[in-house]
């Protein structure tokens, strides 16, 4: 007699642990155990949610654990969407279940807890019970029956009346046009009047607002060339990577939108990336303008319910475009025609934490995948997407001039040098008094929130710092604290110095808020406001602030580099930038670039509407190169410089990085494990003739966060392949004590 054939699965687990498990599927769920759902599953002493990869009938291990459950009626990604998780899994070097966890809605798997309860003799037990899972939000709707001859009364009969003319309606519709009324709906049920029923609804974060209409706006001679080569492209049929490179005010939204319009004409997809949260809105406001079609948005900004509403919209193809943060990269749209990527220079569109992914980079993937075009758009290209245009390796549009031949605004380099630390020169505070009088509104720029950056003794000059990382501690005037930005430590301002104990202790360095206070004081009569992480905080905080500024409700805004991305304000026509140079003393080879991009977006936002902008630029670097080529408006001479110094010293594009850091809490125990892993790549370098520079290990420049000590080694290939196998042979043979963190970062953009 021939045995039932064993259903056997290979099952991903959201956990730091590499490779798949293996499970046997009872007979009872056989039929619904496919590929891309979710299941639970015994894992140790714990059920966890793991991801169904697919059959696999050949496991060649031991007795196999059983499938407690299928946790969906349809799969939640598809096998072209997992070809793009293994693909970040390898690149990244990154568990596949993580790397599923995190493309998927957040707060949907299960998991086995045990909370602490008594047994009828009173004794404690832990009891097991699941938690986790996102509900579906349904709403009541009440159905009026005509065959039905029982009448009610009162306001219960002009309820009934109403939905015998209206049709079904939800129960939140019928109170707000007949006020409470729950308990005549229940009458009317009850005498069998109206049949109530559940409907799934969902949670849209943009149900307040309503959006008009606007058309296409005529293209000039650079935007029309660059639609032209992206419709032909489009036509084609397959993939096509863009960099549109178009100085500040010069229409490269507009170029985006008309693209999308013709993607969407054929029957395709559009998906949006922007790197930061507080673009969105007014994008989002663009595109509800232009397009009828369904538009999704995805990120962080959303509770964890509207970002689950929004994927499923976009799941069940109710959504032609989709705008959002990195995140929205995952985003599980079929036929995609348009993958953009605005701004595409930003460092935030690299996660920082866990899989450590970089949206843009991985766009360029998702393309190639879908067979899409893909328009990197930025007024300051990273140098190594230039490069690549130059190569041509991606097509290259470029849009020299602002739209309506607006003038870029006139700009003004201040030398601070000497000005014995003053937060204003002269010029400045007398160009923002006659901006006043004009009726025009000025950014500030600061790239440093707080009041002051620290604390110091004059007596015996001890500065105050975190006990759990190697910074100094930022003073919040608001708060009333010295609180540390990397992990969140707080504290009181001290009476005297911790050190001597002396009463001469001082606030030196300036945030956001003292410029802020600073300000009111210059100018009482003016509405200053303040956009950082600080004055953000909290559901729409961005959207609020903003909103001020284009109504013309604030005078004065001072911001960190929020305010520097991608906003159009036509009333601004003043910018100022405090202290240009304070990133170009960081230790990181792109800090020349970051901030000649900084200055550059930022000189950017003036003299977008009718009226001429002006910038001032104060900074103790006036002859660096960074920043006279900003001041100049000249991004090639820039890259020039550039890309001569990166070529000497073999940085990208000439050579692929990745960096290793070590973190522990006892520092000898965490030097010692990046010794071993340098003398271990070193070895396999050595073994394999792979072409890596291995550097290090050296303390991180950050050499303490959260009370964790941190070394860091940083490897240097000329081949992105030798790279990863130098990579892939030591994880095979590394091994370090469970106290001490290893993170890899790979394509790594802070070295901090």
């Amino acid at each position: 007699m021939q045995t039932a054939r064993q259903h056997i699965v290979e099952v991903a687990i959201p956990l730091p642990l590499e490779g798949s498990f293996h499970y046997l599927v009872p007979e009872r769920l056989s039929s619904v155990a496919v590929a891309g759902k979710r299941v639970l599953v015994p894992f140790g002493r714990r059920k966890v949610t793991g991801y169904l990869l697919g059959d696999d009938d050949h496991p060649g291990v031991g007795e196999l654990k059983e499938v407690l459950d299928v946790l969906d009626e349809e799969p939640l990604f598809t096998p072209s969407e997992l070809d793009f998780y293994r693909f970040i899994a390898g690149y990244y070097l990154h568990p596949l279940g993580e790397v599923i966890k995190m493309a998927l809605p957040a707060g949907i798997n299960v998991v086995s807890r045990y909370r602490c309860e008594e047994s009828e003799d009173g004794t404690p037990v832990l009891k097991e019970y699941l938690a986790g899972g996102k509900s579906v939000r349904t709403e009541r709707i009440y159905t009026a029956d005509p065959e039905c001859a029982a009448r009610p009364r009162g306001k219960g009969l002009e309820i009934l009346e109403y939905l015998l003319d209206a049709g079904p309606c939800s129960g939140p519709e019928l109170r707000e046009r007949f006020g409470g009324c729950t308990a005549q709906l229940a009458r009317l049920v009850e005498l069998g009047a109206a049949r109530l029923s559940q409907r799934e609804v969902y949670r849209d974060p943009f149900k307040a607002q309503s959006f008009g209409h606007d058309a296409p706006l005529p293209l000039n001679q650079a935007q029309g060339e660059a639609l032209a080569r992206l419709t032909a492209a489009l036509s084609a049929g397959s993939f096509a990577p863009f960099l549109l490179h178009g100085v500040t005010g010069s229409g490269k939204t507009e170029v985006y939108l008309q693209t999308i319009a013709i993607a969407l004409a054929a029957g395709k997809t559009a998906l949006v990336l922007v790197p930061e949260i507080a673009l969105t809105p007014q994008l989002v406001g663009r595109f509800k303008r232009r397009f009828d079609c369904g538009i999704a948005v995805l990120h962080s900004g959303l509770s964890d319910g509207e970002r689950y509403d929004e994927w499923r919209r976009i799941r069940r193809g109710e959504a032609s475009i989709v705008i959002g943060a990195r995140s929205a990269l995952f985003a599980p749209l079929q036929g995609v025609g348009v993958i953009v990527v605005d701004e595409e220079h930003e460092g935030s569109y690299k996660q920082s934490e866990g899989v450590r992914y970089n949206a843009r980079d991985l766009s360029l993937v998702r393309g190639k995948q879908a067979g899409a075009v893909v328009i990197l758009g930025s007024a300051t290209p990273l140098v190594t997407s230039y490069h690549a245009a130059m190569q041509g390796r991606l097509g290259y549009l470029h849009l020299p001039d602002r739209v309506r031949e607006l003038p870029m605004p006139q700009t003004t380099m201040l030398d601070a040098r000497n000005q014995k630390g003053e937060t204003f020169l002269p010029e400045l505070v007398e160009a923002m008094g006659e901006n006043l009088d004009a009726g025009g509104q000025t950014l500030l720029f600061l790239n440093r929130r707080g009041f002051a950056t620290y604390l110091v003794c004059e007596t015996c000059g001890h500065v105050l710092r975190c006990p759990n990382c190697a910074v100094t501690l930022t003073f919040h005037r608001i708060k009333g604290k010295h609180v540390c930005h990397y992990c969140d430590f707080t504290m009181l301002p001290p009476a005297s110095c911790p050190d001597c104990k002396s009463g001469a202790i001082t606030l030196l360095g300036r945030g956001t808020e003292r410029v802020e206070d600073q300000v009111q004081k210059l100018f009482p009569d003016a509405r200053v406001s303040r956009m950082d992480r600080d004055s953000t905080k909290g559901k729409g905080g961005h959207a609020r602030v903003l909103k001020e500024l284009e109504d013309g409700t604030v005078d004065i805004l001072i911001g960190t580099q929020m305010i520097a991305k991608g906003h159009d304000f036509p009333g601004v026509t003043l910018v100022g930038v405090l202290s240009a140079d304070a990133s170009l003393n960081l230790p990181d080879f792109r800090s020349a670039e970051r901030t000649f991009q900084l200055v550059t977006q930022v000189m950017g936002r003036a003299g977008r509407g009718d009226k001429p902008g002006r910038v001032f630029v104060q900074t103790l670097a006036p002859g660096h190169y960074a920043l006279t080529h900003a001041v100049a408006h000249d991004y090639e001479a820039f890259y020039r410089e550039e890309i001569a110094f990166r070529e000497e010293v073999g940085y990208p594009p000439f050579a692929h990085l990745a960096a290793l850091t070590f973190s522990a809490v006892a520092a000898r125990q965490g030097e010692s494990a990046a010794d071993e892993a340098a003398a271990l790549l070193r070895k396999i370098k050595r073994e394999t003739r792979l072409r890596v520079e291995v550097l290090g290990p050296v303390t991180a420049p950050l050499g303490k966060v959260r009370g964790r000590f941190r070394w860091q080694i940083l490897l240097k290939g000329v081949e992105r392949a030798d790279l990863h196998r130098l990579l892939f042979h030591f994880r095979g043979g590394f091994s370090h004590p469970s106290t001490v963190r290893l993170t890899i970062d790979v394509d790594p953009v802070d070295m901090l």
